[in-house]
């Protein structure tokens, strides 16, 4: 879940505190007007691509991808 942005005025965040301090402060729901099912659908799907993704390659090509991320990340 995302979290909602961040105020920048220095006055709104004060009075969001104070409404969330007292109980009326109220979170926007994230998934408001959107299709739950789809949700739902593209939540299982994002959890096991990379599972999947990695299972579909061979270990030879696996070691590549590896090595060219350390390289990426050490490299610089």
């Amino acid at each position: 879940m995302k979290h909602p942005k961040r105020r920048r005025d220095l006055n709104q965040w004060a009075k969001h505190m104070a409404d969330f301090l007292t109980g009326r402060a109220q979170e926007p729901d994230p998934y408001e007007g959107k299709d739950a099912a789809a949700v739902n659908l593209g939540r299982r799907g994002g959890l096991k691509g990379g599972k999947a993704r990695a299972a579909k390659k061979t270990p030879k090509r696996r070691a590549e991808i590896a090595r060219k991320a350390a390289k990426a990340r050490w490299g610089k």
